[in-house]
């Protein structure tokens, strides 16, 4: 089979899997999330069981311009994911993902809500946090392999983690912030419910929170996609260890979740600023002047 068709089919198989595996992971958050807090918790399924739910509702939207952007939301992190796994650009990947964030952010401030609009500022502050740390994760790939092309990236010789240590770390930190966790929920209401009801959801409903959701499924399939790029090469064999460090990340970011008080958007931003330059712009120098 030629490269060629190996990217169609990559992308293509994101595009059916991605929904599944990003449910179960959605399940198994809430099932070790409730394991630590010592209750039964949900089913493991419970996930899609309210997407479903979710999707039989009558469709009741406060305007026609926060359907839009939230497909727009959607869309884009489709594209994010397919151009990823079909060995694409990467550095398109990190902006068709900014994109998708906008997009959500303009959807929340769509509707007069005060609990949207707030939490779409905070929204706006975490992607003023996290993005710097995304496009060295783009350019540390770039130095370490020579190429944007993540298809190029995945058959260098020595698996990029032993060049990027410290960008591998600014990336799980990140991650917090993708993954919707504590400290660095902010905006979502998954630990400020208390201030902002339902933050940037707020005003969504029935088959557009449906796609909210299902959205957040696809990217968190990509970011752990991503997190396994650092250990891809041209043996198939580091593919394992990657996989062991997927897990040990998600499991991580759900123990964070669970132990760590939320901050306030003052530092988040600071502390993620200062975890990006620590750890990913002194690995950037790194590899630009010590090849």
């Amino acid at each position: 089979m030629s490269d060629y068709m190996i990217n169609i089919v990559s992308g293509l198989a994101y595009l059916v899997l991605a929904p599944l595996i990003g449910g179960l992971l959605s399940g198994f958050d809430r099932k070790i999330s409730a394991r630590m807090q010592r209750r039964a918790g949900p089913p493991l399924l419970q996930p899609f069981y309210d997407f479903l739910k979710l999707w039989d509702k009558q469709p009741i939207a406060v305007n026609k311009a926060e359907g839009f952007y939230v497909f727009g939301f959607l869309l884009f992190v489709l594209l994010t994911g397919t151009i990823f796994f079909a060995r694409g650009d990467i550095l398109l990947v990190v902006f068709t993902l900014t994109m998708a964030s906008v997009c959500l952010i303009i959807a929340a401030y769509a509707v007069d809500s005060p609990y949207s609009q707030i939490g779409a500022e905070r929204e706006l502050v975490q992607t003023m946090a996290y993005e710097p740390m995304m496009l060295l994760v783009a350019l540390g790939f770039y130095l370490s392999s020579g190429s944007f092309s993540v298809g190029d990236i995945m058959d260098t010789p020595v698996m990029n983690i032993l060049r990027m240590p410290g960008i591998f770390l600014g990336l799980c930190f990140i991650l917090l912030i993708k993954f919707r966790k504590s400290p660095f929920d902010i905006s979502m209401s998954h630990e400020a419910h208390q201030e902002l009801i339902g933050g940037l959801k707020t005003e969504i409903s029935g088959r557009t929170l449906a796609m909210v959701e299902i959205a957040h499924w696809y990217e968190n399939v990509f970011l752990l996609g991503l997190v396994l790029l650092f250990f891809a090469s041209d043996s198939l064999w580091t593919l394992i260890p990657g996989l062991i460090i997927c897990e040990i990340v998600f499991f991580g970011e759900i123990l964070v979740d669970n132990c760590c008080a939320r901050m306030k958007w003052e530092k988040m931003l600071a502390s993620t600023w200062l975890f990006t330059l620590l750890a990913g712009f002194l690995n950037v120098a790194f590899l630009m002047y010590f090849k």
